[in-house]
């Protein structure tokens, strides 16, 4: 365990290791968690005129004159190993895109948190998941190494597991933060304990900080794979911060990464460690949680702002707020991630709308409503690094309750002078990242193919993405050789597209697209695989993107390649709403793209014309394997693997859009876009 720096005001911290506690079936343990906790309200009850009850200390009636403890929390989430500037971003909406200064890399964030612990010493820097995962290159081609070695720089503390913690497997997270060099065919990966960041040269220290994950246990030994949460205390008052990870991550990641692994209910499990915490003396609780939500309403989603609440656009409770709706009272902050959006749902919530042009800013106090109805501050600091949390926490100095709860989250900004001063002060963070950049430029910087426009990885109202299909159309042209699959079709997950496709800010056009331009967009090393579906199975593949139909749980329209061309009607019933399915056979394997068949109906008005022929079509192993739910995939046959999807990516636009060929155009009528149409 590391050892923290001595401050003025006394500062422990403890850790829970893996919990039998938790080894035991969740709901089992809750009627006798809450039996205790009921014993315990019913004690803390009678001594309220000593103690003053939380509604009390909030409103500021702390004993004796003494000034409260003041703490800081700093959040952030979804870093995603974004060591070097994301681009641009603004407050809200209405800030033009011109107006929008650069933001993030690991030395600006370093820079910030310092601001922030120069402030406020009793300051605990911490993360709600994704810190490692779906990385760019430059931390990708090093196994995550720089992140965790810049994120120690920044001075992380905890940082709660989320999903993309397991896209290489528990073993590899646990050696990422234990330490030790990557090993492959059992010697040390030469792209592996490159030490920029450790002690020493040839090494790698494994984390500082401590990942949690409080509600993912072995099957095998019914404990906790890494420690439920973790405890600060600050002049006696003790603050627990407990890590969740989205319990829907077997859905969502490659079933080898989360093998033996059981993830249970968030709300329950914080629920049940509420005892136990409280046995210890702790009187603040913060969860850390690798769940989120969305702003919605007619406002401009100001990274301040809670519009709607964060309900769905339909109205429903967002998957955050369902979490939220049935913790217990004890909890008094909730940090939160894996959307990628900004919001602040508390005491400094404003509601940002256009009046004439100009922002008009509102503040509305609020929050998220837990199972008593008191409203829980929650936020999100965007993704990448872009934004960070501020939470000033105030304590009783006699209870150690809390008196208020106030975030704000902060632009990451790249243009604020003196946080240029402070980095080139002190130079550590940058020094890290500029060495990674130096070993990985050479292979980051080869040009691979030219696009004549951006293509950004947002969909239209029918699902589209205009990098989404550039991708579709690689992975076919990979395996449409009789020999590499014989495919006929490519779908791609738009979750496996990443920002920001190749729509990169501030740059002109025709773009010479780099090998680490692909990379960021293709970074999960995914392999290609051919097989076979029946005319029935394609329709219901194509149903199953729906919320509702077989098992989805929520939309996730497919991206498709050149010659598919398909209708969804969206007021139609889950597992109904597939209109019209047609495939023109199509050579994407020279430029421009050829028909070399008539148009076939496989699906019209709903109806499966063909039920029995079979179609070859290539998806990659994750969904393969029913990632994403869809589990349709699964019933394929005659499966062949193929090719890495960055691989096929580089050959496509190496062998149809590489100088001195035309650059890609989505507009090319030869590339048939769009593709899938959405029906009222």
């Amino acid at each position: 365990m590391r050892k923290l720096r001595r401050v003025a005001l006394t500062c422990a911290i403890t850790l829970a290791a893996g919990s039998s506690l938790l080894a035991m079936p969740v709901h089992a343990r809750q009627d006798e968690a809450e039996a205790r906790s009921n014993a315990r309200d019913r004690d803390h009850d009678r001594g309220r005129d000593r103690d003053r009850d939380r509604d009390d200390d909030r409103n500021g009636h702390h004993g004796h004159g003494r000034e409260p403890i003041k703490i800081k929390i700093v959040g952030f989430n979804d870093y995603h190993g974004n060591l070097q500037s994301p681009g641009t971003f603004g407050v809200n909406t209405l800030v033009p895109a011109a107006n929008r200064p650069a933001v993030g890399g690991a030395e600006y964030l370093a820079a910030y948190v310092a601001r922030m612990k120069a402030q406020n010493p009793n300051t605990v820097v911490v993360g709600a998941g994704d810190f490692i995962g779906a990385t760019p290159l430059i931390s990708a081609l090093f196994f995550d190494e720089p992140s965790v070695e810049t994120l120690n720089r920044i001075g992380v503390d905890f940082n709660a597991v989320g999903n993309h913690e397991f896209d290489k497997g528990a073993a590899e997270l646990k050696r990422l933060q234990n330490g030790g060099c990557k090993l492959t065919d059992g010697v040390p990966d030469p792209n592996s304990c490159k030490g920029l960041g450790s002690n020493a040269p040839g090494t790698f220290d494994g984390a500082r900080f401590k990942w949690l994950s409080a509600n993912v246990v072995e099957t095998a030994t019914g404990r906790t794979l890494l420690p439920a949460y973790g405890i600060k205390s600050f002049q006696g008052a003790k603050i627990a911060f407990i890590g969740m990870t989205l319990r829907g991550t077997p859905s969502v990641v490659t079933p080898t990464g989360v093998a033996g692994l059981e993830f249970r209910d968030e709300a329950d499990t914080v629920n049940a460690l509420v005892p136990r915490l409280r046995a210890q003396g702790v009187k603040t609780i913060i969860v850390l949680v690798h769940q989120g939500g969305f702003q919605s309403s007619p406002n401009v989603g100001d990274i301040n702002g809670c519009d709607g609440n964060l309900k769905n656009a339909d109205g429903s409770e967002s998957d955050i707020a369902k979490i939220v709706a049935r913790l217990h009272d004890e909890v008094d902050l909730v940090i939160s991630g894996h959307t990628h959006a900004a919001y602040n749902c508390s005491a400094n919530t404003v509601d940002v709308k256009s009046v004439n042009g100009a922002a008009a800013s509102t503040p509305r106090p609020t929050g998220l409503p837990n199972r008593e109805g008191r409203l829980v501050p929650v936020t999100s600091a965007s993704a990448f690094g872009r934004v960070l949390t501020e939470v000033d926490l105030q304590l009783d100095p006699r209870s150690h309750k809390v008196l208020a709860v106030r975030p704000t989250n902060r632009l990451v900004d790249r243009t604020d002078a003196a946080i240029n001063q402070a980095i080139a002060t002190d130079p550590g963070v940058k020094n890290i990242v500029d060495g990674y950049s130096a070993l990985v430029s050479p292979l980051a910087n080869e040009v691979i193919g030219t696009i004549a426009v951006p293509l950004p990885n947002s969909a239209n109202a029918a699902g589209e993405m205009p990098a989404g299909s550039l991708i579709a159309d690689a992975q076919l042209q990979a395996t449409q050789p009789a020999a590499l699959g014989g495919a006929v079709m490519a779908f791609m997950n738009a979750g496996g597209v990443r920002n920001p496709g190749f729509a990169f800010a501030g740059a002109s056009y025709p773009y010479n697209v780099t090998y680490g331009n692909a990379f960021t967009v293709q970074p999960f090393g995914n392999s290609l695989v051919t097989m076979t579906l029946t005319a029935v199975q394609l329709k219901n593949l194509l149903e199953q993107q729906f919320v509702g139909c077989q098992g989805q749980t929520q939309q996730r329209i497919l991206q498709v390649s050149n010659g598919l061309k398909y209708s969804w009607r969206a007021s139609a019933a889950p597992c109904a709403k597939i209109v019209d399915v047609v495939l023109t056979p199509t050579d994407v394997g020279v430029t421009p793209p050829v028909a070399t068949g008539a148009p076939e109906t496989i699906v019209a008005n709903g109806v499966v014309q063909n039920p029995a022929k079979t179609y070859r079509v290539t998806v990659n192993n994750f969904i393969a394997t029913g990632g994403d739910g869809f589990t349709v995939l699964v019933g394929g046959t005659n499966v062949l693997g193929g090719a890495q999807d960055i691989d096929a990516l580089t050959a496509y636009f190496n062998a149809g859009y590489k100088s001195p060929k035309l650059p890609y155009d989505p507009a090319l009528p030869a590339l048939a876009i769009p593709r899938i149409t959405m029906l009222p």
